[in-house]
């Protein structure tokens, strides 16, 4: 194997690949990336046994003087391409399965692993593949997966429910605390689909639409979903298990309907969280709309002070005075999601689940339950 390539066009793809590299695992091979050259291409893959990436270079920069595949220790090699300073950079193999890597005033030999160890990994298109903007499913990512789960006795809550009905994409995520759901349409029918895809893969899909291409294809297998994007495929596995029921959890009629400036919103309840309870990690503060339909945010701890910041609504309040407590960082969260600069804030009780919309957001609920505090 021997070719040569443009540095830049090199270490671009290796940093997509490395993201599937497996850090800590008993299979060494699963630490590689393999490379497979060809006479106009060359191709990268990587795997840690939840995703796994393949990348097509084809670049005219790119000259083969011979063919073949080779399994190259992942870490070490992004390592070096990295840090060298040439243009260009050429790799060949050598004797006694010897890598070695020329550029500029460096030459480097690393070692290489049995590539005859890598698994061989299939990679599926389907024919009706769903396509979507790549600036709506990276919106779907980052409006979802934050509301996963990050403990494992349910790791069905680890992942983003994902469900193609009719001419609707429904994406929701949830930790049994709050839940995050955003409905899109999509321009024509394509096959129902009802899957669960790990939040981590997703944050790592997120990682890799920041190339910012038009278009994304979603390729559906039974264990398995590939996003097609580029000259990157990104496969992920699928969670097994019945993501719960979701839809009656979001209430349909709300009495109490208050209007906020979304950053004013955000500003009163992270002051007030820095005086509020600790329980654990989760601060408490409380929202009580008033008679005079005013609003107050306030915190308190008995060994440190109170605090009390008092909210103008946007809009006369609908509805009769309510008092309601909640974690400050799941409501903070959510507002982080919405591009709208105002949001209503609706609720249906005060021990009941309450919903966050935004004008400019169709289609996003973002649902909190509140907490019990007498």
């Amino acid at each position: 194997m021997n070719f040569s390539i443009l540095t830049e066009v090199l270490l671009n793809n290796l940093l997509i690949a490395q993201k599937a590299l497996s850090t800590r695992t008993p299979a060494p091979y699963l630490q590689g990336i393999k490379l497979e050259v060809y006479p106009k291409k060359i191709v990268m893959i990587t795997s840690n046994s939840d995703i796994s990436i393949k990348l097509s270079i084809k670049d005219e920069s790119l000259e083969v003087q011979s063919t073949g595949d080779i399994l190259i220790p992942g870490k070490f090699f992004v390592d070096i391409v990295r840090k060298l300073d040439s243009e260009k950079i050429k790799l060949s193999t050598i004797e006694n399965n010897v890598l070695r890597i020329e550029a500029g005033n460096s030459d480097v030999t690393l070692n290489l692993l049995n590539v005859e160890d890598y698994p061989e990994l299939e990679f599926v298109l389907n024919d009706n593949p769903i396509k979507l903007d790549s600036k709506v499913m990276k919106s779907i990512i980052r409006q979802t997966t934050f509301a996963t789960s990050a403990i494992e006795n349910r790791p069905i809550l680890t992942g983003v429910n994902i469900r193609v009905e009719g001419e609707k994409l429904v994406a929701i995520a949830t930790d049994s605390f709050r839940l995050s759901q955003k409905v899109i349409d999509i321009p024509k029918n394509f096959e129902n689909m009802n899957v669960v895809i790990p939040g981590r893969s997703l944050d790592e899909l997120f990682k890799i639409l920041e190339l910012n291409l038009d278009e994304i294809l979603i390729h559906l297998d039974h264990k398995s979903i590939l996003f097609e994007y580029g000259n990157v495929l990104f496969q992920s596995r699928l969670l097994d298990g019945n993501f719960p029921e979701t839809s009656r959890l979001i209430p349909v009629e709300f009495p109490i309907i208050i209007k906020f400036n979304k950053h004013d919103l955000f500003e009163a309840i992270d002051r007030a969280s820095l005086l509020s309870q600790k329980d654990g990690s989760t601060s408490i503060v409380k929202l009580q709309l008033r008679s005079d339909s005013q609003v107050e945010i306030t915190s308190n701890s008995p060994e440190i002070g109170k605090v009390i910041e008092e909210l103008f609504p946007l809009e006369k309040a609908i509805g009769i005075p309510i008092k309601i407590a909640f974690s400050s960082k799941y409501f903070m969260d959510a507002l982080k999601t919405f591009n709208s600069d105002d949001v209503y804030v609706k609720f249906t009780g005060e021990i009941r689940p309450f919903v966050i919309e935004g004008d400019e957001d169709p289609g996003l609920i973002q649902l909190i339950l509140p907490v019990r505090t007498e």
